[in-house]
């Protein structure tokens, strides 16, 4: 990595056992992108309850590589009274973050299939749900728009950042450049949330 690794604790006091295992997960990851620039990990506590003795535990991570938004996993789980608990959501969320580097690095080597003659599979890498548009990143192109009116197999709240998609490139650009037209989800959630 070109960025030392960041590991913050949030409402919460730090863990040498949850910083060990971060860190293990951070070293697996390279192994699935030849270059990661940066990763970013925060563990907190993201809400408490007053009436639970066990307050749950959020993990969020962020890794940046080059030519393409930062990839973000995230999930929270209640914790138990084993220490290995713990483990289980820090694994999935980064199990998230490795499915998603394996994702990008197949779309950018070609290596995902194009399963109709029209079209072309691309995976989203920047979304802004509240303006109902984001982008999809295609192999040989510029960054596709799309917007919430043209997703079909799915519905647009389905959408992540890291969701493969199939997309229909439109012939005419649109208010941001190239745009698809058709926009089919395959598997509507890649990601923790």
């Amino acid at each position: 990595m070109d960025k030392p690794l960041q590991i913050a604790f949030k409402d919460m006091d730090s863990s040498e056992f949850i910083e060990n295992l971060i860190r293990e997960r951070v070293d697996r990851l390279e192994r699935f992108h030849s270059h990661i620039i940066g990763c970013r990990v925060v563990v907190e506590i993201p809400h408490r309850s007053p009436s639970s003795a066990k307050q749950p535990i959020g993990i969020t991570v962020e890794v940046e590589v080059p030519g393409r938004s930062k990839i973000v996993a995230k999930g929270t789980e209640n914790r138990h009274d084993m220490k290995s608990d713990q483990t289980v959501i820090i694994n999935k969320v980064f199990d998230s973050v490795q499915r998603q580097l394996e994702e990008a690095a197949d779309v950018r080597r070609g290596d995902v299939k194009q399963h109709e003659g029209t079209f072309d599979t691309g995976v989203v890498v920047r979304l802004f749900p509240e303006q109902d548009y984001g982008f999809i990143e295609v192999k040989d192109s510029a960054d596709l728009y799309f917007t919430r009116n043209v997703v079909t197999g799915g519905d647009f709240d389905e959408i992540q950042v890291g969701t493969v998609v199939q997309v229909i490139r439109s012939a005419a650009e649109g208010p941001m450049g190239p745009q698809a037209s058709s926009v089919r989800l395959l598997n509507a959630r890649r990601s923790v949330g």
